[in-house]
């Protein structure tokens, strides 16, 4: 067995691959969001990477949905003025006056079953 020499081969270190295909993307942060998400970070038990606890973040909202909870009366007044300012540069100015006001409030009110919706989840927010 002369001249037989035995050779180790390094294996290169690889990181984990990533959990399922997805697009890989870059998050700039400023200085105070990258502090909060640091602090998020040092809560948690596991102390997850920034990437992993950006993904937990949006996972976590995403599952939330909209928890802004019901709008106030004063927010849903301003949406309601933003949007009939909007629709009087919208709707043909050569249109009678009754006509536009007609389409309007039909636009802005809504099909029957939506404000019947809409009535509905208003009376069990108050309860």
């Amino acid at each position: 067995m002369r001249g037989q020499s035995v050779i180790s081969q390094k294996t290169k270190k690889r990181r984990p691959s990533a959990p399922g295909k997805g697009e890989p993307i870059l998050v700039r942060l400023q200085r105070t969001p990258l502090a909060n998400l640091d602090h998020w970070i040092a809560r948690q038990e596991d102390r997850p990477s920034r990437p992993e606890a950006i993904r937990r973040l949006v996972v976590e909202q995403a599952l939330a949905g909209s928890s802004s909870g019901p709008r106030s009366p004063t927010a849903r007044a301003k949406a309601a003025d933003l949007a009939s300012k909007r629709l009087d540069k919208l709707i043909d100015p050569a249109t009678p006056e009754d006509e536009r006001q007609q389409r309007k409030r039909r636009i802005l009110k809504g099909p029957g079953e939506f404000q019947e919706l809409r009535d509905k989840l208003r009376s069990t927010d108050k309860t």
